[in-house]
């Protein structure tokens, strides 16, 4: 990944939107980046009891980065959101969380 597309040190959440083109829906460019984060960048630490929620660790900086679905009444639970969380936030969510 090229450096532009890590996450930088100012920010603390990316929320993808849908949009509608004609008959179509596409995601937004936000969406396109918090894909590739999670493929090519940031760590799985795993995900909550649901499956759905999960938590990311940034390889570089060690921040906490919390995926989740926040639009429950789209299909699929919307478009993601990735956001910066605390450990003794998610803590009771996703269970013990190692350092790396």
């Amino acid at each position: 990944m090229t450096g532009h597309q890590k996450l930088a040190a100012d920010e603390t959440e990316l929320v993808g939107q849908w949009l509608s083109k004609g008959p179509r829906i596409i995601r937004d460019a936000i969406c396109e980046r918090i894909e590739r984060l999670i493929a090519e960048y940031l760590v799985s630490l795993g995900t909550d009891e649901s499956g759905w929620d999960a938590l990311y660790r940034d390889p570089v900086t060690g921040r906490l980065w919390e995926l989740t679905w926040p639009r429950s009444d789209q299909h699929g639970g919307g478009p993601p959101r990735l956001r910066l969380v605390h450990a003794d936030e998610v803590r009771p969510k996703y269970g013990p969380i190692t350092d790396g």
